[in-house]
């Protein structure tokens, strides 16, 4: 049984078209990828943070709930909850990095993936290296086909080798429909996604003090 479990998602995307607005032919400017990491013990909890969600605004339990389907209410009612999860058990842990892609240089653009790989390692590595195993969840859209298996094998062997840590990493990729800490991270990285993207920063005030947030290539 794992130590901690980190669920993972993200918002944006990887194509480098910046001549047209985003959403009008053109790619975002910005990649997010958050995460939530929690003990296995509080495996509950982040369910537990959906389904309250679920009942209170009347959704369709048989539909999933993505951050681009919630209204503004929805996302501050989001947000607040995940505030009170993070305060109250502190060894529930939020995560993010953020790349702005226009300032990405042309010769990383060419493999998206090692890009994807270096971000989530910046990321969560420093978490994953304080714990014996990990299970580590991303949504199975997160692995870009090309890239294989190399997701997990850079993490493990950037936390053997440069971290001299001896974690055993477990990689499980679910899709987010049937793993609602997924739906966790979709919506958190939607939150600091839209406060890059668009300015649009309301529940991000909410969660800025509760997330460990990077940047880069600012």
């Amino acid at each position: 049984m794992p130590d901690v479990t980190i669920a993972l998602d993200e918002s944006g995307d990887l194509g480098w078209s910046f001549d047209s607005p985003y959403r009008a032919g053109g790619s975002s400017r910005h990649l997010t990828i958050a995460s939530i990491l929690y003990p296995q013990a509080k495996n509950q909890h982040p369910k537990r943070l959906i389904k309250k969600l679920y009942t209170k605004f009347e959704w369709d339990p048989k539909k999933e709930i993505k951050w681009a389907d919630m209204s503004a209410d929805q996302r501050i009612e989001f947000a607040e909850k995940l505030r009170t999860l993070v305060t109250t058990h502190t060894d529930i842990k939020l995560l993010s990095i953020t790349v702005k892609k226009e300032k990405v240089q042309e010769h990383i653009r060419g493999d998206g993936n090692k890009l994807y790989n270096y971000m989530i390692g910046l990321s969560l590595l420093n978490e994953m290296k304080n714990h014996a195993s990990v299970l580590f969840i991303p949504d199975p859209r997160s692995i870009k086909v090309k890239s294989g298996n190399s997701m997990h094998d850079y993490l493990q062997t950037k936390l053997w080798f440069d971290k001299g840590a001896k974690t055993i990493l477990t990689t499980n990729p679910l899709e987010s429909h049937s793993c609602k800490p997924i739906q966790v991270a979709d919506m958190l990285s939607g939150i600091v996604q839209n406060h890059f993207e668009d300015g649009n920063s309301d529940a991000w005030r909410v969660l800025e003090p509760h997330v460990q947030s990077r940047k880069l290539f600012f």
